[in-house]
């Protein structure tokens, strides 16, 4: 399995509910297990400068790259790219099984 993430900072505060519309696009490609958009809750005091967090998983590296080939990932990064500032992404696989609640 491949994980997603992709940070962003949104330097206009005003922008941030556009942002995080943009990004919210994303949701509806069918090649992710999983695919959340969530805002940072600063809860870490040295964490504070993201401001929105894409996370994802992927079956593999294929399915992560059918996500991003999708026509909604471009109309995603033609909103939100004027909008943001920084984005850092990461792509990690992993064989852990994600654990259920108890």
């Amino acid at each position: 399995m491949i994980r997603h993430i992709v940070f962003f900072t949104v330097p206009d505060r005003a922008n941030l509910e556009e942002v995080r519309s943009g990004l919210s696009i994303l949701t509806a490609i069918p090649h992710a297990r999983l695919l959340e958009i969530g805002a940072n809750v600063k809860t870490d005091q040295l964490g504070t400068d993201v401001d929105l967090v894409v996370y994802g998983e992927f079956d593999d590296e294929a399915a992560l790259a059918a996500y991003k080939a999708h026509p909604n990932y471009q109309r995603s990064i033609e909103r939100v790219r004027p909008l943001r500032e920084m984005r850092i992404a990461a792509d990690y696989e992993t064989k852990a099984a994600v654990r259920e609640p108890i």
